[in-house]
């Protein structure tokens, strides 16, 4: 679904590796946190070139959950809808990743919950 290819546009933009299609998760406090599992930390696989080294960040905050999925999938205007990680929610999103503003709608909603505004994704 372009998870790595996503990842690497956003790192072209300014963010870190995390993980590339391995991610270990664990709740503290309310929050959940993400890292690469050991033998995968630091390495990104970009198709057509091979598994390379990458920098990477440890034990980040997961804000929002995007779930990807192909373009006649996206809804225009979809309700609110959350996932339950180890029992914490967190805003869910659908996303293209093969558009060309997908990278910046993930931006928007990174950001927006870093700050804590609100992202209405719904039709209220």
């Amino acid at each position: 679904m372009g998870k790595s290819d996503l990842a690497l546009r956003l790192i072209d933009r300014g963010a870190t590796l995390i993980a590339d299609d391995y991610t270990d998760v664990t709740a503290h406090g309310g929050h959940l946190f993400a890292k690469a599992p050991a033998p995968l930390a630091g390495m990104m696989e970009m198709r057509g070139v091979g598994l390379v080294p990458q920098g990477f960040v440890d034990d980040v905050a997961i804000v929002a959950a995007v779930n990807l999925v192909n373009n006649d999938a996206v809804e225009r205007m979809p309700d609110d809808s959350v996932d339950t990680i180890l029992g914490v929610d967190v805003p869910k999103y659908s996303l293209c990743a093969e558009q060309a503003s997908t990278p910046i709608k993930v931006e928007y909603i990174v950001q927006a919950a870093q700050i804590g505004v609100p992202v209405s994704i719904g039709n209220e």
